[in-house]
């Protein structure tokens, strides 16, 4: 993506209730999509046709889709800030995970198809994507819900 690794301690990387979170950039119907996951709830998102512009600052796209992605999910304000506190600023580190790894692509693998089915990077559908995407049963998580972890992690205010 262009990003370059920050000068971080993984242990800086991992604080927070959340911890760190993967990025990747993918293609779907050959527009720049990033995609985000949390490593511990496989909590995710996307951001579809991003401009190289908004790639180079992704601590800024990243923020600003996860307020939109958490309010939408149904998250009160309070719990939203105290996740985006977590995350006032955003470091870089690349990873080896292979579990997180094999978690995004089929979360990719899952977006695609979803978003070619609606119409395309552009359908006002992707919100819904996003939602339903975050009701799927994962393995990685014992097949709970990455939106039933994230509220366990919150209490149930959000």
């Amino acid at each position: 993506m262009g990003v370059k690794p920050s000068r971080s301690t993984p242990a800086q990387a991992s604080a927070g209730r959340l911890g760190p979170w993967h990025a990747n950039l993918i293609y779907i119907d050959r527009r720049k999509t990033v995609l985000f996951v949390n490593d511990r709830t496989r909590f995710n998102f996307i951001v579809p046709d991003v401009p190289r512009a908004q790639v180079r600052n992704l601590g800024a796209v990243f923020n600003h889709w996860l307020s939109c992605v958490l309010s939408d999910t149904g998250f009160g304000k309070s719990t939203k800030e105290e996740i985006l506190g977590e995350y006032k600023e955003v470091l870089y580190a690349p990873s080896s995970d292979r579990r997180v790894l094999g978690s995004m692509n089929e979360i990719a693998f899952h977006y695609k198809y979803s978003v070619l089915d609606s119409g395309g990077v552009h359908s006002p559908d992707v919100p819904g994507i996003i939602r339903r995407m975050n009701r799927m049963p994962s393995a990685a998580i014992g097949f709970r819900y990455p939106t039933e972890m994230l509220r366990d992690l919150y209490g149930s205010s959000g």
